[in-house]
């Protein structure tokens, strides 16, 4: 009976050596056959390596009362102090209303209005407008954040804005837009949709080009207004798209752009202005605080993780579209 078993054992591990061979056999060859492709996978993945896998092992610092003297080895293990820590802050409640706030206003308002362009530029048939449409709303996406709030604080100014000269021909008093803490959420998120909504619409035009062009046709033979054939062609065609984005974007919940944020930031608006990323700049690089200020951010990246996990396994049961 061993010797029946082994023997039945000993075979099924030759027919799956023969199996596995002629694959890793056509692999070598493909590789061998086209070895420019695969050295140019070597930088890619030299950036994943260095920048993002290595320096995962510096989260453990996360759980150290950690001393750059002291360095790794040397500094006194904590546990999950650090994280108590964070949880019983004071601030550790607006760090997450704030963050959360803003990323859904953000995600809410900014999401459909790429869609709404591609579909506008899609429909417009003047090759000189279409290509005008779209030069004038790509190109506040190449300017930098910097400029980008230079420019905010410029036309919001309360002494010589454009924004306050309109409200004082109205006959209202001039107000100081970004030192009112209710102003900042709108003031950063519709500033960001009107510089990205025209990159980000790139790959929903890309997404129309994809529909076949004889259902178009078909439609307007029936006699389908534009209106319908947008609603029941170009929508469900883009739809596999948005949810992909939607998936993506439900990833980066708390991650709101800390630049623009710090930025923006002052004195007056900091009750609705400090987000996790400038919290975790401000103990981190600031207060020299580098454990607890990993914590936080670690923190970040487990709720980022969870909710993109929790939207995809979401997108895939209800609309069979998702990213695993």
């Amino acid at each position: 009976m061993r010797l029946v078993t082994r023997l039945h054992l000993n075979g099924n591990r030759t027919s799956k050596q023969k199996h596995d061979a002629p694959k890793t056999a056509g692999f070598m060859r493909y590789v061998k056959k086209h070895p420019v492709l695969y050295c140019l996978l070597i930088v890619p993945l030299l950036y994943l390596i260095v920048f993002k896998y290595v320096p995962m092992y510096g989260l453990i610092i996360s759980f150290m009362d950690f001393n750059p003297v002291d360095g790794f080895l040397g500094s006194k293990w904590i546990g999950f102090e650090n994280f108590a820590r964070f949880f019983s802050s004071p601030v550790f409640n607006r760090l997450i209303v704030n963050t959360v706030g803003i990323s859904v206003y953000q995600l809410l308002a900014g999401f459909p209005i790429p869609i709404i362009l591609a579909l506008s530029i899609n429909e417009t048939k003047q090759k000189w407008a279409r290509k005008s449409a779209q030069m004038i709303t790509y190109a506040p996406h190449f300017i930098s954040t910097v400029v980008m709030v230079g420019i905010l604080n410029q036309m919001l100014s309360p002494h010589n804005g454009v924004a306050n000269k309109l409200v004082e021909l109205l006959g209202f008093p001039a107000v100081n837009f970004m030192g009112k803490p209710e102003y900042f959420k709108s003031i950063f998120v519709w500033s960001g949709i009107w510089q990205n909504m025209g990159y980000s619409s790139i790959i929903y035009i890309a997404a129309l080009t994809s529909i076949d062009p004889g259902i178009q046709e078909a439609a307007v033979v029936d006699g389908a207004s534009k209106i319908k054939r947008i609603f029941y062609i170009d929508l469900p065609g883009i739809m596999p798209t948005a949810i992909i984005l939607l998936i993506v974007n439900a990833g980066q919940i708390m991650n709101v752009g800390f630049e623009k944020a710090y930025l923006m930031q002052n004195p007056m608006n900091m009750r609705t202005s400090e987000i996790i990323s400038t919290y975790v700049y401000q103990v981190g690089l600031r207060n020299g605080d580098f454990g607890y200020s990993t914590a936080v951010g670690l923190f970040n990246s487990i709720v980022n993780l969870v909710l993109m996990l929790t939207v995809n396994k979401i997108a895939g049961k209800t609309s069979e579209t998702s990213l695993f």
